[in-house]
């Protein structure tokens, strides 16, 4: 509770500094971030991209059709000899021009019936590459909700610390004007006026800088979560979201993070591409058909006319094409073995983002009670210190190294909590929950198996869904 409080002090001071009177919710703030941050939108369409290769995959056993049509212009000039006769002394020629238009149509249609299995392995090789995708989707959706709460804690803990150095700064003028009286009267010198305006200056050039940081806190803000930060109530951790133990978060994460399910499906895309390069040396098996009409064809002749149709099956056994085959089968395999290493490697990384997460998070926790128990001690020091300089004991300047020492353990509690926040959602991403339903978003889900599903089987058209 009291951490709250210091936070709502700091936002009801300067909360006209950042928008209007109304207020937003670290929930609200990361359903906008989901709907509309331009990285998880970039992935989104990534993704679509990658559904596409499913359909291109299929059509290594789709028919092939296409039509060729050819029109032209010939002129003809004939000159034909006829049969010298003995009583001829010269040879007599017909002669003949003709001007022609050829015309050709041909439609050829092919399909494959049998591929060694390449087609099948490629569209399953597509299939676990788009599943890949859409796990690095999920991926890239835990950064940007991880970010959007660090970036909405941030201004709240920047905000709450430019309020204190406002405070600060009023306590620090009455002082020093209650210095400058004292010395007037004779009671402090002007060494403690000189160190109580000390101070002041001092605080004032904290503020400069408290003010430059909110700033820039409000500009990331803005850049991830799409829209101006507005008066940010005050927000909790999700511990409740996670595993008691840390033995639990790593069996979690080490199962189904999204970077270790991205990595599996590297591994089955590498697998089937394995078969689809050894599909390379099998025997393969088309047939094809043309049909052709061609007009004015035999010397541009006018009403010369050739009709032709005909039916081939094709087959084709590989002997041997200089090696490449066998080579890129054995490319293929190392892939695989690259891959597995990737599993090992996320799987690694996982347990470890784990264990310091966790960690961190009990740091902070431990921190945030240090603090509190920091500021009692300050409170108590402070007021210790001021009873004793109305009677002498204490000088100007130990009133004011309390004060100081006040402000910073405020300033310690307000950032101890902002991070006991963000390590809590650290920890959440890190065995791969942070994610809309887990944090129950009011925000519409975005389905990327609907865009798969209306591409995968599509024939026609060049419109996306």
């Amino acid at each position: 509770m009291k951490i709250h409080a210091c936070i709502i002090i700091g936002l009801t001071a300067v909360g006209a500094i950042l928008a209007p009177a109304s207020a937003e919710t670290l929930p609200s703030a990361l359903a906008s971030a989901y709907a509309y941050n331009p990285d998880l939108n970039q992935q989104r369409a990534s993704v679509r991209v990658h559904d596409e290769s499913v359909a291109k995959a299929w059509s290594g056993l789709r028919p092939n059709a296409s039509v060729i049509a050819g029109l032209g212009a010939m002129r003809t000039e004939l000159l034909v000899p006829t049969i010298r006769l003995p009583f001829m002394h010269e040879r007599i020629y017909l002669h003949g021009d003709h001007d022609g238009n050829p015309q050709a149509v041909t439609v050829n249609v092919s399909q494959t019936l049998f591929d060694g299995g390449r087609t099948l392995n490629n569209v399953k090789k597509a299939e676990s590459t788009v599943l890949s995708a859409r796990a690095n989707l999920r991926l890239i959706e835990q950064a940007v909700l991880q970010n959007a709460a660090t970036a909405y804690m941030d201004v709240l803990r920047d905000t709450a610390i430019l309020s204190l150095r406002q405070n600060n700064i009023r306590v620090l003028e009455l002082q020093l004007a209650n210095t400058r009286e004292n010395a007037a009267a004779g009671y402090l010198t002007e060494t403690d006026v000189a160190q109580a305006e000390a101070a002041l200056s001092q605080a004032r050039s904290d503020l400069y800088g408290a003010q430059a940081r909110l700033k820039r806190s409000a500009a990331s803000y803005h850049r991830i979560v799409g829209e101006e930060p507005k008066r940010l109530q005050p927000a909790g951790s999700v511990e409740k979201l996670l595993p008691r133990s840390v033995e639990d978060a790593i069996a979690i994460a080490t199962g189904a993070h999204p970077g270790v399910e991205a990595a599996h499906h590297q591994v089955d895309a590498a697998e089937f591409a394995v078969h689809a390069a050894e599909a390379d040396l099998l025997p393969s098996a088309s047939v094809s058909g043309q049909l052709s009409q061609q007009n004015d064809f035999f010397l541009g002749l006018p009403g010369w006319r050739q009709f032709s149709y005909g039916v081939n099956v094709n087959f084709r056994v590989p002997l041997y094409q200089g090696g490449a085959d066998f080579a890129s089968v054995r490319q293929a395999k190392e892939q695989v073995g690259q891959a597995r290493f990737g599993v090992d490697m996320q799987m690694g990384d996982a347990r470890a983002n784990v264990v310091g997460s966790y960690a961190s998070l009990e740091a902070a926790k431990l921190q945030m009670k240090s603090d509190h128990a920091t500021v009692k001690a300050a409170e108590m020091a402070l007021n210790g210190v001021r009873e004793e300089a109305k009677v002498g004991l204490r000088t100007t300047l130990d009133v004011l190294n309390a004060q100081q020492s006040l402000l910073h353990a405020r300033v310690n509690v307000v950032v101890s909590q902002h991070d006991v926040v963000v390590a809590s959602y650290a920890a959440l991403a890190s065995i791969g929950r942070l994610n809309r339903a887990a944090l129950n978003l009011d925000v519409e889900h975005y389905d990327a198996e609907q865009h798969f599903e209306n591409v995968r089987g599509k024939f026609f058209g060049v419109d996306t869904p």
